[in-house]
């Protein structure tokens, strides 16, 4: 169904919203749920983990809630009894046994099943099928129609700038000819090989698209590599939902983000009394992601002499919880990401070589946004209509997209997702979003 013209968006009055929750550690599920929900008028909050839930459900006071039958924190019982004692008047759906549940059933329970069929129903190719971007109805959509246009030159925008040093901006584009707009993408084969978590038709966009699905359905080890913003975990995330490990959890860690001193006890578990501090025992990150897929993010970053021990779990599949002297069978998928050149920081020693070579198995690169812009239209397109599940839909007039054609996005998509958000703090309740709100400030990322 294609959205309302941007003119229709702003209503005459504040009217409230159903509002539903939506708690599931898998992002690609959530953003099914939301995108059909949304299209239902509902207006949707997200969650990630039980926990989360709880706060959302608190702060937002949901008339629905939907919940996956596994969260990573909580357990799901316990969670449920709580949850119908706090929140009797909810209307809560489970992913499980076709989401039947007891308990009140509220008046859109039938709608609710409707968008929970659908989503875990949707099938890859049909969600992958997206317009292509010469069909003039979408010009009704978040991009102002002129700028759809404008999105034309885009594409030859950004093979010049490929051409040219990476510092070098290329020229704002020019609005296309009257009477028809250029395909930005590959066509069908497009529609049909992309991802829904990867957005754009960019040779290097599907080519990722297609070593996901190569590799996914198997158990070997898969390194990504490719630079900050681009899009490293929902790769991580698409192989395993592509993977028959998709009803076990999805366990990620940040490498670089917990201190040397704990992340040996954040991996790998520990015992009471194992160290200071440890007033009880944990199962580690890799233990709960048994059965399973293990994301270890920015594995450039892990210690040298944690790597020897990470190494001993990858070669036989056991690990030792800190302070034990038992070990633990657990059977995970190995996914890891870095932004660094991992194999030339084998050579100098900053990285074991035999660790990467049993990590490296299959190897998946994600482009920086400068070597597809010519899914700069897609990425803004994609990234209004998110937004637009909390507020009216914004669009971008021509000025706007030339300016964010011309700049280096040193941050990538996730840059863009920041410039988009601010511009649309910036613009207030104005529906259109001009070069005025386009600000790059210092490009935090």
């Amino acid at each position: 169904m294609l959205p309302m013209p941007v003119s229709t968006l702003r209503p005459a009055g504040r009217v409230r919203l159903r509002t539903a929750l939506v708690a599931s550690s898998d992002r690609s599920f959530r953003q099914r749920l939301s995108e059909i929900l949304t299209g239902l008028r509902w207006q949707v909050r997200e969650a990630e983990g039980g926990a989360q839930a709880w706060r959302e459900a608190e702060s937002a006071a949901p008339e629905a809630v939907i919940i996956d039958h596994w969260l990573p924190d909580l357990d799901l019982g316990e969670l449920l009894t709580d949850f119908r004692s706090r929140f009797p008047e909810v209307d809560l759906v489970t992913t499980g046994a076709g989401g039947q549940q007891d308990g009140p059933r509220g008046p859109y329970r039938q709608e609710l099943l409707y968008a929970l069929r659908r989503a875990q129903d949707t099938d890859t190719a049909a969600w992958n099928t997206a317009p292509s971007l010469s069909r003039p109805d979408l010009a009704k959509g978040p991009l102002h129609a002129e700028a759809w246009q404008a999105a034309a030159h885009v594409q030859a925008a950004s093979s010049a700038a490929l051409a040219r040093p990476t510092h070098a901006a290329p020229p704002p584009p020019k609005l296309a000819p009257a009477g028809g707009l250029r395909s930005l993408g590959s066509g069908d084969r497009a529609a049909v090989d992309r991802l829904p978590e990867l957005i754009g038709n960019a040779p290097a966009m599907l080519e990722v698209s297609r070593r996901i699905r190569l590799v996914a359905p198997r158990s070997t080890p898969v390194l990504i590599e490719g630079p900050t913003g681009s899009g490293k975990e929902l790769v991580a995330e698409a192989l395993h939902r592509l993977s028959s490990r998709s009803r076990k959890p999805l366990v990620a860690i940040n490498c670089a983000a917990i201190p040397e001193a704990l992340l040996e006890a954040e991996l790998f578990g520990h015992t009471r009394g194992a160290f200071t501090g440890a007033v009880q025992g944990r199962t580690g990150r890799i233990e709960a992601a048994d059965g399973g897929t293990l994301f270890l993010d920015e594995i450039g970053e892990m210690p040298l002499g944690l790597q020897s021990k990470l190494l001993r779990f990858v070669e036989c599949g056991e690990l030792q919880r800190v302070g034990d002297n038992e070990t633990v069978k657990v059977d995970v998928r190995i996914v890891t990401a870095t932004h660094r050149p991992l194999a030339l920081h084998t050579q100098t020693g900053a990285f074991r070589s035999d660790l990467y070579y049993r990590l490296a198995v299959f190897l998946i690169r994600t482009p920086a946004l400068n070597e597809h812009l010519e899914d700069l239209p897609l990425l803004v397109d994609h990234f209004l209509r998110k937004m637009g599940r909390e507020a009216p839909v914004k669009s971008v007039d021509p000025g706007a997209l030339a300016k964010l054609a011309a700049h280096d996005w040193p941050g990538n998509v996730r840059e863009l997702d920041h410039v988009l958000e601010r511009a649309a703090i910036l613009a207030g309740d104005e529906a259109v979003l001009t070069d005025r709100e386009i600000d790059f400030g210092m490009n935090l990322i």
